[in-house]
C-alpha cells in the first residue's frame, strides 16, 4: 500500500495497528476512554479516524474520543499557538510512505531519513532539532530569553563515495562535506603538488594526505577508517575546507587518503547540495 494517497487505505491499515495497540495499553492500566494526536492533523479524514475508533469500541469496550479540533477555526488557533509558543510543529505523520510521497510533492530531497554511519550531527537533521531543542529547555529553566527563527541556506547530503586504484582496488578514502562531481564519476591521475596540497588531472579534483590532515587540524587519526567513524563535527570540517579554498563558495571534491598514488584513479561519488531551511536558536 506504499502508493496509496493520504486518507486513503494504506492509513486505515495504520489507524487499525496503532488502536489496537493503544486499546490494549488502556485496558492494562484500567481506563476506558483513549484518543489520537492524528485528530488534529489536516491530512487526516476524521470520519475514517471515528469509523475506526468506533469499531475498537465495540470489540474493546475502550471508547473513542472523536474531538473535531479543527472546526471553528481550530486549525488557525493550532498555526498561532505553535508561532507563539516557538513550538516545533512536524509537517506530517510518522510514515516513511506518506513523507516519501510528501517530499516527491515538494520536489524535496527526504533528508529527515538520513543516517550517516559516522554519527555525524547534519544540518537540518532530526539530531541537529533535538540538540537545539534540548538547549531550548537548558535556557527555560535558567528563565534566559530566546527566539527560534528560520534561515535559508545551502545543505548537503553525500550518499555515496569510493576511489579505485588501478583496476579493482579500493583505496580507503574520505571526502570532505560538500564536495561534489559534475557526472558523479570521474577517472585520471594526480598531476602535480603544491602545499602539500595534490591535484587531479580532471573536475578540479584535490588530494591530502592522512598525515597532513592530522598535521592541519591537530587531530590524531591513525588510518582513514578511523577518520570515517569519528570524523570532525560538521563546522569543523567545513572551517578544515575553507582553509583550504580561502572561500566559503567551493564546491570542489577534497579527498583525504593515507598515501599519494601515482597510478590511474576512478572516483565515484553521488552527493547533491540543494536549498533548505532550519531552524535557528538566538538568545536574546
Amino acid at each position: 500500500m506504499e502508493n496509496e494517497p493520504e486518507k486513503g487505505a494504506r492509513c486505515e491499515v495504520c489507524f487499525d495497528k496503532r488502536f489496537d495497540v493503544s486499546a490494549h495499553k488502556a485496558l492494562e492500566l484500567g481506563e476506558k476512554k483513549m484518543t489520537t494526536t492524528l485528530l488534529v492533523s489536516p491530512l487526516k479524514s476524521q470520519e475514517q479516524l471515528k469509523r475506526v475508533g468506533d469499531a475498537f469500541y465495540k470489540n474493546h469496550g475502550v471508547e473513542f474520543i472523536a474531538v473535531d479540533y479543527r472546526s471553528g477555526g481550530g486549525t488557525q488557533d493550532q498555526s498561532r499557538v505553535t508561532k507563539e509558543e516557538q513550538l516545533y510543529r512536524q509537517d506530517y505523520c510518522g510514515c516513511i510512505y506518506g513523507l516519501t510521497m510528501q517530499r516527491e510533492q515538494q520536489q524535496r530531497l527526504m533528508d529527515e531519513m538520513f543516517s550517516p554511519i559516522s554519527n555525524e550531527i547534519l544540518p537540518a537533521s532530526i539530531e541537529e532539532r533535538l540538540a537545539m531543542y534540548k538547549y531550548r529547555i537548558e535556557l527555560e529553566e535558567k528563565n534566559i530569553p530566546y527566539k527560534i527563527i528560520k534561515q535559508k541556506f545551502l545543505n548537503y547530503r553525500q550518499f555515496n563515495f569510493t576511489v579505485i586504484e588501478g583496476e579493482n582496488t579500493n583505496i580507503p578514502a574520505y571526502a570532505l562535506s560538500y564536495s561534489t562531481l559534475p557526472r558523479k564519476k570521474v577517472q585520471g591521475r594526480i598531476e602535480f603538488e603544491s602545499n602539500s596540497i595534490h591535484y587531479f588531472n580532471k573536475d578540479e579534483v584535490k588530494f591530502i594526505t592522512l598525515k597532513e590532515f592530522n598535521k592541519r587540524c591537530d587531530t590524531s587519526y591513525k588510518n582513514i577508517k578511523q577518520l570515517i567513524f569519528n570524523p570532525l563535527s560538521f563546522e569543523e570540517e567545513l572551517k578544515f575546507r575553507n582553509s583550504l579554498t580561502c572561500t566559503h563558495y567551493d564546491l570542489t571534491l577534497i579527498i583525504i587518503i593515507e598515501k599519494i598514488s601515482l597510478e590511474k584513479l576512478t572516483i565515484t561519488l553521488d552527493a547533491k547540495t540543494y536549498e533548505d531551511t532550519k531552524e535557528k536558536l538566538i538568545v536574546l
